[in-house]
C-alpha cells in the first residue's frame, strides 16, 4: 500500500496535463484580447474612411 501511494505521488502525468491546459487557456485569453482590440481599431479605421468618402 505504501509503495502504491509513493508511486502516485511521483507520477507527474496529471500535473503536466494541467500545466498544458493552463498554458492553452492563457494563450486563448491573450488571443481573444488582442483580436478584440484589433477588431475595434479596424472598425474605427473603416468608419473614418467611410465618413471621409
Amino acid at each position: 500500500m505504501l509503495s502504491t501511494f509513493s508511486k502516485l505521488l511521483r507520477n507527474e502525468n496529471g500535473a503536466t496535463a494541467i500545466e498544458y491546459g493552463l498554458i492553452a487557456a492563457l494563450i486563448a485569453v491573450a488571443a481573444v484580447t488582442v483580436m478584440g482590440t484589433v477588431g475595434t481599431n479596424l472598425s474605427t479605421t473603416f468608419n473614418t474612411v467611410a465618413n471621409k468618402l
